[in-house]
């Protein structure tokens, strides 16, 4: 037993499963004689909703792990030099990015048994938004450990007011071009482009996964629904024929009755023909 896998066993877990679960891997430890790890596990959180979401979402979707942390890192590098058109477009991607995966976070937590509200759900996004800004956030949220939402220390105040980032200039006269100083702002420029674009399409990959097993689900509803409408209709059909199979075998023993009867009057009506027979040729015969 060490505690980063008991971290991640419990971090798993739904929060009201938590306490529970801790105080049996903080009792094994004691049994096991680490009283340091027992202490260890004893101090680790319960996350709050919102945190268990987020981690879950982490846990769940790895895929979307790497692009929103890529995107986060093109977009702290590029915030210094980018003029204002060109980070309102990449907060659009940001803000499209976030809304889909706080969507996602809340969909997995519907489907873990724990459905969350929209104020949960908001926090999820704003812990989103601290990952983009924040380095430090990033590898929190990463580790699916979180035990409450995260905050941006750091922003992108030019994405969001829509103004041009400032840059100071010596008050006697402007600054000269930077021919290496713009090239580097080039390259930072393309590298968060094609982070962003890669992020966009990872979205649009699963935004198609998602309609495509929405739809194989529905077609499967379907199917379950047609094949219920076929066994209703074979199973009155099966009793239509049990009825119709216990009626003929009543005709048959009826029938069977009717035969045996017929065929002892037959056996007396020939006793009868033959006894009359005898009688006749005696008495023709004296």
């Amino acid at each position: 037993m060490d505690l980063d896998a008991v971290a991640d066993e419990l971090y798993a877990l739904r929060p009201e499963d938590f306490t529970a679960a801790r105080a049996s891997a903080v009792a094994a430890a004691r049994t096991a004689g680490d009283r340091e790890l027992a202490e260890r596990i004893g101090a680790l959180r319960k996350p709050s909703l919102a945190a268990w979401a987020s981690n879950l979402l982490v846990r769940s979707r790895p895929g979307e792990v790497e692009p929103l942390l890529r995107l986060g890192e093109g977009l702290r590098r590029a915030h210094q030099d980018l003029d204002g058109t060109q980070l309102r477009e990449l907060s659009r991607r940001q803000h499209a990015l976030i809304r889909a995966l706080s969507a996602q976070a809340r969909q997995l937590a519907k489907e873990a048994g724990h459905p969350i509200g929209e104020s949960v759900q908001r926090e999820v996004e704003t812990t989103l938004h601290a990952v983009l800004a924040d380095p430090d956030a990033a590898r929190a949220w990463a580790s699916g450990r979180l035990t409450k939402p995260l905050s941006a220390t750091v922003g992108f105040p030019a994405a969001a007011e829509g103004a041009r980032p400032q840059r100071p200039t010596p008050p006697e006269a402007p600054a000269r071009p930077d021919r290496k100083a713009d090239e580097q702002r080039r390259r930072r420029l393309a590298e968060a482009r094609r982070d962003a674009e890669e992020a966009e399409r990872e979205l649009r990959t699963r935004k198609d996964e998602a309609a495509a097993a929405g739809q194989a689900a529905e077609e499967a509803k379907r199917q379950v629904e047609r094949l219920q409408r076929r066994v209703d209709e074979l199973t009155g059909e099966l009793e239509r024929t049990r009825g119709e199979h216990q009626q003929a075998r009543f005709a048959e023993r009826s029938a069977r009755e009717r035969a045996r009867e017929a065929d002892r009057r037959l056996r007396e009506a020939d006793r009868r023909a033959t006894t009359a027979a005898a009688r006749l040729d005696r008495l023709t015969s004296s």
